[in-house]
């Protein structure tokens, strides 16, 4: 690992790693700074089954590319969310993966979507505790989404929370325009909004580097026949709002379903991180044991709930399967990571990053 990495791991991850350890876990801050100079998108990768890290990461190892491992609040909550997953669990198995794959690129493991839905009090501690949970586990980035509430609730519930996140000098994401599930209409982020959310927040001392927004993208799967409508000229806009305050770029949800020939282009509209998770849940699914796909819809089915809750009640049998199976899902993650590495123009991106932190002091 170059000197110029090993400088940039946080003391915290050093301390929780080992010193020995080759694995080159960053500060989402400085993966996100160098975004500000490079033409490509970062591509987040929510593992709600463990199955398919390897295989994303021997596609980084390949292409030389940063990545980002995430999970939102609902998978990987202090409780362990959806997935069975808790912060320091999730942390555990990336870096256990990392060690096990000998995988040598830099990457950031990130809190998705800590949402506040409301302004109840209780709602808000709730997120606290959550953010101080994951900065304990080894988080080194954190995304604050109170897009639930109105505007002026949103700058002062993002900035409150952010608070501990900026004195740890750790990377931020904030959101303006929460993207909706397939099937439900969009409400497009406009310019004024951003250009009011983000002034809102520097008049409260906090100065994210990324912003997500709702260009009228979709969370999850497509429904059959539904078409994928991106506002690309409005992503445009709002990216150059969110540079001239500094920002380093935007955030695209609902990568999942999105054809290659639309994800390639959103770097050319502003789009430097990309979350992707129903995608690797899918990948995961494909490969698992029949028997034990078919126990999940029964509980799925009887339970009326959607597929991925089922993550957590069979965890223990999912992170259980036969050898033959997990490398299957390790075969098909790689092959969908690289593409969407390729798509998203990373390769190359890690090396680059160090050029770049060379050229930046040390916080």
């Amino acid at each position: 690992m170059p000197q110029t990495l090993i400088d940039r791991i946080p003391a915290r991850i050093k301390s929780k790693l080992g010193s020995r350890t080759a694995v080159c876990l960053l500060n989402g801050a400085d993966v996100f700074s160098a975004l500000r100079h490079e033409k490509m998108i970062l591509m987040a990768c929510n593992p709600r089954i463990r199955h398919v890290i390897p295989g994303i990461m021997k596609a980084a190892e390949e292409l030389d590319a940063v990545i980002a491992f995430e999970l939102t609040r609902t998978e990987g909550g202090i409780d362990g969310g959806y997935t069975g997953q808790t912060p320091e669990l999730f942390f555990e198995t990336v870096a256990e993966y990392a060690e096990r794959c000998r995988f040598s690129k830099p990457f950031i493991i990130h809190g998705d979507h800590t949402t506040v839905l409301s302004t109840d009090p209780a709602e808000i501690e709730r997120a606290r505790a959550l953010i101080a949970t994951q900065l304990s586990a080894g988080y080194t980035s954190f995304a604050i989404d109170a897009s639930f509430t109105p505007l002026a609730d949103n700058i002062a519930i993002t900035a409150d929370l952010a608070r501990a996140v900026v004195a740890e000098g750790y990377g931020l994401e904030v959101e303006l325009g929460e993207v909706k599930p397939a099937g439900v209409t969009s409400n497009l982020t406009t310019v004024a909004e951003t250009e009011e959310f983000l002034t809102g927040l520097a008049g409260r001392g906090i100065h994210p580097q990324l912003l997500a927004i709702d260009n009228g993208s979709k969370r999850g799967n497509y429904l059959d026949g539904e078409m994928v409508r991106i506002d690309l000229e409005r992503t445009r806009q709002i990216h150059e709002t969110a540079t001239r305050h500094g920002l380093s770029g935007l955030v695209q949800h609902g990568i999942t379903g999105t054809p290659l020939r639309i994800v390639g282009k959103l770097v050319d509209y502003g789009i430097r991180k990309g979350n992707i998770g129903t995608l690797w849940q899918n990948v995961a699914h494909a490969g698992l044991p029949l028997d034990l796909m078919d126990a999940m819809r029964r509980w799925a089915k009887e339970n009326g709930k959607d597929i991925k809750f089922a993550t957590s009640p069979f965890k223990a049998e999912i992170d259980a399967i036969p050898e033959e199976n997990a490398r299957q899902i390790l075969d098909m993650a790689y092959r969908e990571a690289k593409e969407f590495l390729l798509a998203f123009h990373a390769r190359g991106s890690a090396t680059r990053l160090v050029q770049h932190l060379k050229e930046s002091p040390c916080a």
